[in-house]
C-alpha cells in the first residue's frame, strides 16, 4: 500500500489531519538523547552530530536524515485532542467512506472543506443530516442534525429545545445567569459552548444532569469563581474545558477532584493568584494546561507531580518570581513549555534537562535558549538588537557602529586639539564647546566598546547574552552613554540660551561671566553624573536598568517588570531631554524673529536678506539635527507608556544611528563649518603654499610665528561709513550692529 502524504496545516474546526500524524517519521522522540550538545545546539537524532538551534526546520537537511526538519510546528496539547475527538466524530458522520487510514484522513478535510464553502449556497439536506430535534426549536436557532446553533440570537436565557439534542451552542448572547434546572433534561447533550456572554456565576448543580457532556466552554464571561463542589462530579465524561478571559480569582483543591477523563484545561486571561499543591492531582490524563496571562506569583514546588501525561504547559505572561530548579521534573512527556513574559533570575539548565520529550520552547528573552540546549525549537531567537551568535544580529550594525563611532570620536577630538589655535573674542564659549565635545566624544567611546565586544562575542553571543548584561562592564558602558547623553542636551541648551540672550537683549548685561560659566559646567557635568549613575546604586528599585539589553542603553520600552526603572527613563528622556528641546526650539525661533524685526528697520545695511538667509540656513540645522536626534526618541517612550509593542530592531537603530547624530554633527555645526575655522585652515593653506613656493626657488626659509586666529567676523566686511556711532539715532539700527558682531562671534 502506498502512503500518501499530505502537507496541509489546517487550524481551528477543520484541523482534522495533524502533521505529526501524516508524516513518515525517520527518526523516533527521544532519539539522540544521549548525544550532548553545546549550548544552542540540538541533536540530530541517532546520530552523533549536533546543529545550531537556527537551523532547525529552516528547509534544508542539515543532518542528513532530516532529522532537523522533524517536528517543524507546535502542534502539541489541543491540537492533538481536537484532531481525535473531531476525527472520531467526522467518522461516524462521513459523506465518504475509505479503506486506507490515509484515505480516511482526507476525506475529514475534504468534508470539513465542503461544508465550509458550500453550506451558504446550497440546501442543509444535501451535505447535514436533517434537523433530527424531536419538538420545536426557537425561531432564530439553526437545527443540524441534533445540534442546535443559538449564536448571536441576543438569547437572555438557555432557550428550551427537545432532550435529545447532543450538541448547544449558546455563544455570543446577552445570558447573565444558569438556572439550577436549565439542562436538567438534556441527557445527551456532549457539547456545550456558551462563551461571549456576561454570566457573573455557576451554581453548585447547574450542570448536574449532563452526564454525558464532554465538551464545556465558558470563554468571555465575567466569572470570579467556579462553584465549591466538585465541577465535574456529575460530568464524568468532561475531557475539554474552557475557562479563558474570565475573573476567576482561584483554584480549590476539590474543583477538579472528579475531572478524571479531562484532557485539555484552559484558564488563560483570568486573575489566578494562588495556586495549591494539589490543584491539578486529580487530572493525570490532562495533555494541555494553559494558565498563561494570570497574576500567579508563587509556583508550589510539587504542583505538576501528578501530570505525568502533560504535553503542553502555558505559564506565560505571570509574574512568577521563581522558578524551582525540579519544577518540571514530573513532566516526562512535556512537548512545548511557554514561560513567555517570564523574568526567571534564577535560571538554569537543570530546570529544563529532565524534559528530553521538549522540542518547542518560549522564553521572555533569547539568551534563555543557552539553558535548553536540546531542545529543538527556542523562540525568540532575537530581540531586534543581538541573536543567538551576535550581540548586533545586523551586518550593517555591526560595520556602521565603527563607522560612527570613527566618525564621533575623530571630530570631537580634532575640535578639542584646534581649539587652543582660534583666540576666541569669548573664552567662555569657547571652554562651553570643548566641553561639549569632551561629553560627544563619550559617545564614541561608547559606541567603541559596544564594538569591541560584539567582536570578542561573534558566533557564540549566547554563551555570554546573560553574564554580560549583567555584569559590571555593561553598567559602566551604559552609564558612560547616558552621561553623554545627558550632558550634551544640557551643554547644548546652555550653549543655545547664551546665544539667545546676547541676541535678543543685546544691551541688558546678561552676558554671563567666568565664574558664573564655570559654575554651570560643573553643574552641568554634576548633573550627568548623578543621572547616569543613580540607577546603580539601589537594585532593588531600578533591577537591572542597563541591562534589558545587549547594547546596555536604558530606554525601557518594554519593560514592566521594574516601575521604577519605567519611570526613571520616562522621567529622563521625556522630562529632562523633552523641556532641553523644547527650550532650544523656542530659543532659536526667537533669535531669528529678533534678527528678522531689527532688519526691517536697519534698511541701510546692505546685503541684510542675504546675512539673514545664511542665519536662517544655520538655525534650521541646529534644530533639524537636534529634532533627528530626540524626536523618535520621544515618540518610542510615548509608545511605550501607551502599551504599545515596540520592535527591539528599532530600539537597536535608534542607539547605533539616531542618538549619536548630535554627537557626530556638533563638532560640525559649532566649529568646523562656522566662518572663523574656515578662513583659518583658508590662511593656513594660503601660507603653507607660499612658504612652498619660496623653498622651490631656492630661497632662505623664512618661519612665522604659531597660527592664531580670531574667532569673530571681520568688521571690514561693513562699509567704515556705517561703523561710525554717529550715523544710528535709532536704537533698533544700533541693536542689529551688536547683534550682527554678538552673533558672527558664536557662529
Amino acid at each position: 500500500m502506498v502512503t500518501m502524504v499530505t502537507t496541509l496545516d489546517i487550524q481551528g474546526p477543520g484541523f482534522l489531519c495533524h502533521p505529526m500524524k501524516r508524516r513518515m517519521e525517520p527518526v523516533l522522540h527521544g532519539s539522540g538523547q544521549d548525544v550532548k550538545c553545546s549550548l544552542g545546539y540540538f541533536p540530530c537524532g541517532n546520530i552523533t552530530k549536533c546543529l545550531p538551534q537556527l537551523l532547525h526546520c529552516n528547509g534544508v537537511d542539515d543532518c542528513g536524515n532530516q532529522a532537523d526538519e522533524d517536528n517543524c510546528g507546535d502542534n502539541n496539547g489541543w491540537p492533538i485532542q481536537f484532531d481525535k475527538y473531531f476525527a472520531s466524530y467526522y467518522k461516524m458522520t462521513s459523506l465518504y467512506h475509505f479503506e486506507t487510514q490515509t484515505s480516511e484522513c482526507l476525506s475529514h478535510f475534504f468534508l470539513f472543506i465542503t461544508l465550509l464553502f458550500l453550506v451558504p449556497h446550497y440546501p442543509h439536506s444535501l451535505l447535514l443530516p436533517p434537523c433530527s430535534v424531536v419538538g420545536s426549536v426557537p425561531v432564530p436557532c439553526l437545527c443540524r442534525g441534533l445540534e442546535v446553533d443559538c449564536d448571536e440570537t441576543n438569547l437572555r436565557a438557555v432557550p428550551s429545545v427537545s432532550s435529545n439534542v447532543t450538541k448547544m451552542s449558546l455563544q455570543r448572547n446577552l445570558i447573565r445567569k444558569l438556572p439550577p434546572d436549565g439542562f436538567k433534561k438534556y441527557h445527551h447533550l456532549q457539547k456545550l459552548y456558551l462563551s461571549h456572554n456576561r454570566i457573573t456565576f455557576l451554581k453548585p448543580g447547574v450542570f448536574e444532569d449532563l452526564h454525558r457532556l464532554e465538551w464545556l466552554a465558558l470563554m468571555n464571561n465575567v466569572l470570579t469563581h467556579l462553584p465549591d463542589k466538585p465541577l465535574c462530579q456529575h460530568m464524568p465524561r468532561l475531557h475539554w474545558l474552557d475557562f479563558e478571559g474570565n475573573h476567576i480569582h482561584n483554584l480549590r483543591n476539590l474543583t477538579f477532584i472528579s475531572c478524571s477523563n479531562l484532557t485539555v484545561l484552559v484558564m488563560r486571561k483570568n486573575k489566578i493568584n494562588h495556586l495549591s499543591e494539589n490543584t491539578f492531582a486529580p487530572l493525570q490524563k490532562l495533555d494541555e494546561l494553559d494558565l498563561g496571562s494570570n497574576k500567579i506569583e508563587n509556583l508550589p514546588p510539587q504542583v505538576f507531580k501528578d501530570l505525568k501525561e502533560l504535553s503542553q504547559l502555558n505559564l506565560s505572561y505571570n509574574p512568577i518570581q521563581k522558578i524551582q530548579a525540579n519544577q518540571f521534573d514530573y513532566l516526562v512527556k512535556l512537548k512545548s513549555l511557554s514561560l513567555e513574559g517570564i523574568e526567571i533570575s534564577n535560571i538554569q539548565q537543570r530546570m529544563f534537562r529532565p524534559l528530553m520529550n521538549l522540542s518547542h520552547i518560549y522564553f521572555k528573552k533569547f539568551q534563555y535558549c543557552g539553558y535548553a540546549p536540546h531542545v529543538r525549537s527556542c523562540k525568540p531567537n532575537t530581540d531586534g538588537i543581538s541573536s543567538l551568535e551576535n550581540l548586533l544580529a545586523n551586518i550593517i550594525q555591526r560595520v556602521f557602529v565603527w563607522v560612527v563611532s570613527a566618525v564621533t570620536c575623530f571630530g570631537n577630538v580634532f575640535v578639542i586639539c584646534m581649539r587652543p589655535y582660534i583666540r576666541s573674542e569669548n573664552r567662555l564659549h569657547a571652554m562651553s564647546i570643548i566641553s561639549l565635545c569632551c561629553a560627544d566624544c563619550l559617545m564614541g567611546i561608547y559606541l567603541f566598546v559596544i564594538g569591541a565586544f560584539d567582536l570578542k562575542f561573534r558566533g557564540e553571543y549566547n554563551k555570554h547574552a546573560q553574564l554580560w548584561m549583567e555584569s559590571i562592564h555593561c553598567q559602566i558602558v551604559g552609564s558612560l552613554a547616558i552621561l553623554s547623553t545627558e550632558v550634551s542636551v544640557l551643554l547644548l541648551t546652555f550653549l543655545t540660551l547664551e546665544k539667545y540672550i546676547c541676541i535678543v537683549y543685546p544691551f541688558r548685561c546678561l552676558r554671563p561671566k567666568k565664574c558664573r560659566t564655570i559654575t554651570v559646567l560643573i553643574l552641568i557635568w554634576m548633573t550627568g553624573f548623578i543621572v547616569a549613575f543613580i540607577p546603580l546604586t539601589n537594585k532593588e528599585f531600578f533591577k537591572n536598568y542597563y541591562g534589558t539589553n545587549g547594547v546596555c542603553f536604558p530606554l525601557h520600552s518594554e519593560d514592566t517588570e521594574s516601575t521604577g526603572a519605567q519611570i526613571y527613563s520616562v522621567a529622563i528622556f521625556l522630562g529632562i531631554n523633552l523641556a532641553a528641546f523644547i527650550i532650544i526650539v523656542f530659543s532659536y525661533g526667537s533669535m531669528f524673529y529678533s534678527i528678522h524685526q531689527s532688519a526691517i528697520t536697519a534698511t541701510e545695511i546692505r546685503n541684510q536678506v542675504k546675512k539673514e538667509m545664511i542665519l536662517a540656513k544655520r538655525f534650521f540645522f541646529i534644530v533639524f539635527t537636534d529634532a533627528l536626534c530626540w524626536i523618535p526618541i520621544f515618540v518610542l517612550k510615548f509608545l511605550s507608556l501607551l502599551q504599545v509593542e515596540i520592535p527591539g530592531t528599532i530600539t537597536s537603530w535608534v542607539v547605533i544611528f539616531i542618538l549619536p547624530i548630535n554627537s557626530a554633527l556638533n563638532p560640525i555645526l559649532y566649529t568646523l563649518t562656522t566662518r572663523p575655522f574656515k578662513e583659518m585652515i583658508h590662511q593656513f593653506w594660503y601660507n603653507y603654499r607660499k612658504r612652498r613656493s619660496i623653498d622651490s626657488k631656492g630661497s632662505q626659509k623664512t618661519y612665522a610665528p604659531s597660527f592664531i586666529w580670531v574667532e569673530m567676523w571681520p568688521l571690514q566686511e561693513m562699509p567704515p561709513e556705517l561703523i561710525k556711532p554717529a550715523l544710528f539715532t535709532d536704537p533698533c539700527e544700533l541693536s542689529l550692529i551688536s547683534q550682527s558682531t554678538r552673533l558672527n562671534s558664536y557662529s
